[in-house]
């Protein structure tokens, strides 16, 4: 009976040992940096906007991020220097230079999250007349 007990109890913490390492890459697998919000937001129809500005779900290294934009006609709009928004560590804050026409936009962004991973995406959003 004690011999079963020691190797029940062995099982047991081999299994602990696996759930606990299964768990943490899960969890790091979730750290990325996501876009939680963004002004103008994806879809959205606006007056020309003076600022993108992006907030993601945690830090962002602005040394290896960027946003740029599209318009209608898939050309690059000039924008000013990214920046993060305030002290927010997890925003990225763009000027639009240009002034924009009526039509359909482009954002295309890239982060590096402060835990080492890369992210990307884009939405687009409407100037209205």
């Amino acid at each position: 009976m004690k011999v079963h007990t020691m190797s029940l109890m062995h099982n047991l913490s081999r299994l602990s040992l696996t759930a606990a390492l299964s768990l943490t890459a899960a969890g790091s697998a979730l750290a990325h940096a996501h876009l939680k919000s963004a002004a103008p937001a994806g879809d959205s129809a606006v007056a020309a906007p003076a600022t993108l500005e992006l907030h993601f779900s945690e830090g962002v290294d602005l040394k290896f991020s960027g946003v740029s934009l599209t318009g209608p006609d898939q050309k690059a709009i000039a924008t000013g220097d990214t920046a993060h928004a305030g002290n927010d560590e997890a925003s990225l804050s763009v000027p639009v230079t240009a002034k924009l026409a009526p039509g359909k936009y482009t954002v295309q962004w890239h982060v590096l999250s402060k835990d080492g991973h890369k992210v990307k995406g884009s939405y687009s959003f409407d100037v209205k007349p």
